[in-house]
């Protein structure tokens, strides 16, 4: 098949393009308002963007608050969510009003982060605390109630619990962080390969 995004129908019973970007790791940002409320959303538009310094991104195409708070305040936490905790990641992204907090209602625990002010979760593994590097504004169908955005952030903080190091490494099978899928799938990741780069410098 084949159909130009925009301009001709698919005919599928759903849009096909999240199911053709997969899997896509998921990144829960926990973010303060201007007046110190705390929000906290799963986004599976996420990912890395460099490694030297290290940058992540989230992109914002439904829930505002993450994005509003990052403009305001220039901080945001990522939490890397483990497969234990989806039914609390699924609860936090319930649209609650701004003023009603998901850690709350998802029951999670906040904890201090030390270089920001966002919170960490309880019970996730690995956090990067971020400052805002860049905001660019993405084409949105309703650009008055639901902006679209891309937020890039500078690492200035990483958290690794130490129970899922091995031999000096991350050991993501020890506990098998989210991923999303098209429609309402999801995956995990609990087996990994190794594949040795060639030299081709020889």
């Amino acid at each position: 098949m084949f159909y130009e995004p925009g301009k001709t129908p698919h005919n599928l019973p759903h849009d096909p393009f999240k199911a053709c970007v997969a899997p896509r790791p998921i990144g829960w940002v926990s973010t303060l308002d201007k007046n110190g409320r705390p929000n906290l959303a799963p986004y599976s538009f996420f990912n890395a963007v460099l490694g030297t310094p290290p940058m992540v991104m989230f992109s914002s195409g439904g829930s505002i608050d993450s994005l509003q708070n990052a403009r305001d305040t220039g901080e945001f936490v990522v939490g890397v969510a483990p497969r234990a905790m989806l039914k609390e990641l699924n609860f936090s992204s319930s649209p609650l009003p701004p003023d009603e907090d998901e850690f709350e209602y998802a029951g999670l625990e906040k904890l201090p982060a030390k270089c920001v002010k966002p919170h960490l979760i309880k019970g996730v593994p690995i956090h990067m605390e971020c400052t805002v590097y860049q905001i660019v504004d993405l084409p949105s169908a309703f650009p008055d109630k639901r902006p679209c955005a891309m937020v890039i952030g500078t690492v200035v903080g990483l958290h690794i619990d130490d129970d899922i190091i091995r031999d000096g490494m991350v050991d993501i099978t020890l506990f098998e962080p989210l991923a999303r899928l098209g429609y309402q799938e999801y995956a995990s990741v609990s087996e990994t390969f190794t594949v040795r780069r060639e030299d081709f410098w020889k």
